[in-house]
């Protein structure tokens, strides 16, 4: 055996190429959009390493184009849900007594797969798929997940390196045990890192997962699954398996080997899911952990001494990359009225010089939301706003899904700081502004504070530092990831782990230490080389 200790180095942070018009890694990337665009694939059920076709089927399509068809992917129904709760159980004997630095190597190599070999297979997976733009797809679907995966690795070789102190006559030592059970992962579609995470952050800590993906994410899931095999992961580490959120959840929640939960979506789900281990508690062999990052209504608060273009390309590059389908995403902004002219023509100009479009045009700034219920979702709250006299939208405010989904960037600006579109989480390209008085900067903050019930992520801005910390101070519950001077997205693996609190989640901070230390649990033994003879206490033998 080797009894070495590995040292496994601060990793770097994988490097954002720039796919400029002549690149290799633009070439490489309009071929393959082409092929996954010219040849829609069948997306099966993968339980312990086999794939399973139910025949029951769906179809995943192309959020720009409705109608084009990428993939057709098979149901889970209750059967193979406990077939994958199966595969998962007896996998864990294995894979739980596997030394970490086997795990480790295999995360390793996955995160290698991704950076090359398959680098364009992923973003052009997460772009068509998911309807992101090439910068989007390959921040998300490469240079996060391969962050994930390796700062994991090296996140994991300090939580095995906390060893509790031996005194005389003993020994102690700590063994850090994957929990019993299965651990039940449900993933969103905004990000294919934060579906990779969710599985593979327990899965470094050698636990087992049954994970449902979403639906309009099943394109790079699927291939994310088939990478993680390429890389080496035993059957039944982790089993993949599409369909009905409600019926998989169910099935899933039944089991008395129910570990834990890994969770990011809406608050809705995580709630339900939360109510249903509460009902089941004492039917778990253990007490579940739930872990979840749920939303946000994000903020921009602009201090008088801001600088106006900061804050307009931030507000807009905040709000409305990714059509502001981010946990983290700008949705509402407070601006003093000194400088709100300013930032008003700024955002304004760029309203009208930012593209709208497919995809595969990389010119298009903007792409199509998700789906129809996102589409209509918006459209919605858009046309709450054109018909209140308490909001005037300065920009954008249409839509059209004739062909595909798209929703143009809307800046709505009111003078209600309550208003809805000001509370209510809406997961799209809409922000919000309220203008207030510069006088009245105290009690904007305390609106600031007290307007929404998550506290995800937020940002100020201001050339006045020392106002800048005291609103930083002011604002401590308000976001888990706080920006000074910059928008309130785009935390990177290893410099800002994510997550917040209050509606927002549990705060496990995926992206550091912390969130891998929920999927361990700890034993301490200790060992006494000369025990005990008599059971008397000294002075009871003077």
């Amino acid at each position: 055996m080797n009894n070495a200790i590995y040292n496994f180095a601060l990793p770097q942070n994988e490097p954002v190429l720039e796919y400029k018009s002549n690149s290799n890694e633009r070439k490489l990337l309009e071929i393959e959009l082409q092929r996954q665009l010219n040849n829609p694939i069948e997306i099966p059920l993968i339980i312990g390493g086999k794939e399973i076709r139910t025949g029951q089927t769906g179809q995943v399509s192309l959020p720009s184009k409705h109608a084009h068809i990428l993939a057709t992917y098979h149901k889970a129904s209750e059967k193979e849900v406990h077939m994958a709760i199966d595969a998962a159980l007896q996998a864990h004997h294995i894979w739980a007594d596997l030394s970490w630095t086997v795990r480790a190597a295999i995360l390793l190599k996955a995160a290698e797969l991704i950076s090359g070999k398959y680098r364009a297979l992923m973003n052009a997976s997460t772009m068509l798929g998911q309807s992101k733009n090439i910068f989007q797809a390959e921040i998300d679907a490469v240079c996060e997940t391969v962050d994930f995966l390796k700062f994991n690795a090296y996140f994991a070789s300090k939580v095995y390196q906390m060893q509790p102190s031996s005194a005389f006559n003993q020994l102690n030592k700590m063994e850090f045990r994957p929990l019993e059970g299965f651990v039940f992962t449900v993933s969103p579609f905004n990000f294919t890192s934060i579906a990779s995470n969710l599985n593979m952050a327990p899965v470094m800590m050698g636990n087992t997962t049954v994970w449902k993906p979403a639906t309009t994410s099943l394109l790079s899931n699927y291939y994310l699954m088939k990478i993680f095999q390429e890389a080496g992961l035993p059957d039944g580490v982790v089993n993949f398996v599409p369909g009905s959120g409600a019926l998989i959840g169910k099935t899933a929640l039944a089991s008395p080997d129910l570990a834990g939960i890994h969770f990011t979506g809406s608050n809705n789900t995580f709630n339900y899911l939360w109510k249903e281990v509460s009902t089941k508690i004492t039917d778990y062999k253990s007490y579940p952990r739930l872990i979840g990052e749920t939303g946000g209504k994000n903020f921009i608060l602009a201090h008088p001494s801001a600088q106006a273009k900061k804050v307009a390309v931030n507000a807009y590059r905040g709000a409305f990359e990714y059509q502001g389908q981010k946990c983290s995403a700008a949705s509402r902004m407070y601006i003093p009225v000194s400088i709100w002219p300013e930032v008003k023509e700024e955002l304004l100009k760029i309203s009208t010089s930012a593209r709208m479009g497919d995809v595969t045009d990389p010119m298009n700034f903007v792409n199509a939301v998700i789906d129809e219920a996102s589409f209509d979702n918006c459209m919605n709250y858009i046309k709450y706003a054109k018909e209140s006299a308490e909001a005037e939208i300065i920009a954008g405010g249409n839509g059209d899904k004739s062909i595909g989904y798209f929703v143009e960037p809307t800046v709505i600006v009111t003078t209600n700081p309550k208003f809805k579109t000001m509370e209510e989480e809406i997961f799209g390209p809409i922000l919000t502004v309220f203008v207030y008085e510069d006088s009245q900067l105290e009690e904007t903050i305390e609106l600031c504070n007290t307007t929404s019930p998550y506290g995800l992520t937020g940002a100020v801005f201001a050339r006045d530092r020392v106002a800048a910390s005291k609103i930083c101070d002011q604002l401590i519950y308000a976001a888990g990831n706080f920006y000074i001077n910059d928008k309130p997205t785009g935390a990177i693996v290893g410099l800002q782990p994510f997550g917040g609190s209050r509606a927002s989640g549990t705060n496990d901070k995926a992206g550091g230490e912390f969130n891998l230390i929920r999927w361990i649990t700890p034993r301490t033994i200790k060992e006494t080389f000369q025990p005990a003879t008599e059971y008397r206490y000294g002075y009871m033998m003077e």
